[in-house]
């Protein structure tokens, strides 16, 4: 049997009956997009614009359509959703000009039987279990103009894909979000795996980013990398995009900032078209956001990423975030949302060692094709410990101070081209602060530190004060003696040579004296 106007009519009392049940919100989200397509064997197919959309409709008002249907219609035994296609079954293929004045206009991509005018989706009709977004009664209200298809294969979605030019007048219901593919706007070139250095430091973070970027399987669902400024977070994450793209060009990525997440839920708020935003966040394969920590004490942009992370883990699809902090370390973070960043594997990025920052700069001037001294890059990667972008800066002027001006590299030049950066970062660690530091850290006195107790408790700390006074203060054997209550220089030189022996031998011990260098050098 072919679409005719009973049927029609059937279905416009059936939508007349589902509005005043559901109400006007819900009814304009989630029912005014849908047409009826036929009536055969008994069974009134129902067509949806969206997988998303399709799944929300047979969870929670199939069963009601149903009934509703068979109250008018004694023919109607059960009903069946399908996702818009240009390929519908033959059945399918009817004359709907005479469909009620009320049914929406079709949603932008389709054609005017409701088809999608790019092509079927094969995975429209798989059997993934239907997402958790909020109910729709409380939801913002939706429109039908703004519904985007499945989103092309092939594609990664980056954040210069969104906030193109579009009418911005308050009748005009804009596209929220657009498909493009425009790789190179938003993910850097430089940015990938093989231009990564790696060192102690970030072996963990890039061990688990590599993992997960060739791994044909969701292994670490989220993965959730943190540390300070300037550390490699960025470029993990773009190389993690362009790897997966490289694997598997058919996979969808979206990767975009915390900040323009939270853009696009606004917009999509004040168009009234939170389903566009919901399907094309929801359809993808792989979510990556920069800096979420920008969305703490945002609730409604919280609440909106705590239903999509969710969606997304419970049909497999995988999540990887960053942030300048640890999850539990999130302030103005919902504790629900705290605990699932958590869930996945976490990996921090510690500040870099000397060793970490000596490859960095070398890696950077083979890439530059500069010849520079040795002793320059070592002189930068002592002087230079804040992040690694300021390092790769202060390189960068270097290099193009030679070129411009005509003058060879040398430490002298280097020293007056970057006389603000190294002034702003020669902060001189005294031997008093290290003292107070390290009896904090081991929960003793200061005062024990010029004492002539032996106690373990009292000698090892004691001993590290030494080392470090060694290692980050310009003071004389002799000069540090005298300051740890009168030793001879022999008493340090036995500390030094100890501490040396112990951070061989013991990785617990060469951490705690690693944190505390780095507490005092940051």
């Amino acid at each position: 049997m072919s679409v005719g106007v009973s049927l029609d009519q059937q279905w416009a009392r059936i939508r007349g009956r589902l509005k005043e049940e559901v109400g006007e919100i819900a009814y304009r989200s989630w029912l005014q997009p849908l047409s009826v397509a036929s009536l055969i064997g008994g069974e009134v197919c129902i067509v949806v614009p969206t997988r998303f959309m399709r799944d929300w409709v047979l969870t929670h008002y199939a069963d009601r359509i149903r009934a509703l249907w068979a109250g008018e219609n004694p023919e109607v035994q059960s009903i069946d959703v399908i996702v818009a296609s240009t390929n519908p079954p033959a059945a399918l293929v009817a004359d709907n000009d005479d469909i009620d004045d009320d049914r929406p206009a079709p949603p932008r991509g389709f054609d005017s039987r409701g088809f999608e005018a790019r092509g079927f989706d094969s995975r429209a009709a798989d059997s993934r279990p239907a997402p958790r977004p909020a109910p729709p009664q409380g939801a913002p209200s939706g429109s039908a103009s703004g519904f985007s298809g499945e989103p092309a294969p092939s594609t990664v979605y980056t954040s210069a894909s969104y906030g193109g030019a579009s009418d911005e007048s308050p009748t005009a219901v804009p596209a929220i979000l657009e498909d493009r593919s425009d790789l190179s706007a938003a993910l850097d070139p430089r940015f990938t795996f093989e231009n990564f250095v790696v060192g102690k430091p970030n072996e963990l973070a890039h061990a688990a980013a590599r993992r997960v970027a060739d791994a044909t399987t969701v292994t670490f669902n989220p993965l959730f990398l943190y540390g300070g400024v300037g550390l490699g977070k960025t470029h993990l994450m773009h190389a993690l995009a362009w790897q997966i793209r490289k694997n598997d060009p058919n996979r969808k990525v979206l990767y975009l900032s915390a900040e323009k997440f939270m853009y696009q839920f606004i917009r999509a708020l004040r168009f009234k078209d939170t389903m566009a935003f919901k399907q094309q966040f929801r359809s993808v394969d792989v979510l990556m956001i920069d800096d979420v920590q920008f969305i703490s004490g945002k609730d409604s942009t919280q609440e909106e990423f705590f239903h999509t992370f969710n969606a997304l883990v419970d049909q497999n699809r995988q999540v990887i975030i960053s942030a300048d902090k640890s999850p539990s370390d999130l302030e103005g973070m919902e504790e629900r949302l705290r605990s699932r960043l958590g869930w996945g594997l976490v990996a921090d990025i510690h500040p870099t060692t000397y060793e970490l920052r000596l490859g960095i700069l070398q890696a950077k001037a083979d890439a530059l094709q500069a010849s520079i001294p040795m002793k320059v890059l070592e002189f930068l990667a002592h002087k230079i410990t804040s992040n690694v972008r300021e390092l790769e800066g202060a390189l960068n002027r270097i290099v193009a101070h030679a070129e411009l001006v005509g003058r060879s590299i040398s430490l002298e030049t280097t020293q007056e081209v970057l006389h603000d950066l190294l002034r702003a970062n020669d902060r001189r660690v005294t031997i008093d602060e290290i003292q107070k530091r390290v009896a904090e850290h081991y929960n003793i006195r200061v005062a024990d530190m010029h004492s002539a107790r032996r106690a373990r408790a009292v000698a090892r700390p004691r001993q590290i004060a030494m080392y470090l006074a060694k290692q980050l203060t310009a003071r004389s054997l002799p000069e540090i003696g005298r300051k740890f209550g009168g030793r001879d220089h022999t008493t340090v030189m036995h500390a030094v040579k100890k501490v040396d022996e112990l951070r061989a031998t013991d990785p617990s011990f060469a951490e705690d004296v690693e944190l505390l260098r780095r507490m005092l050098e940051s």
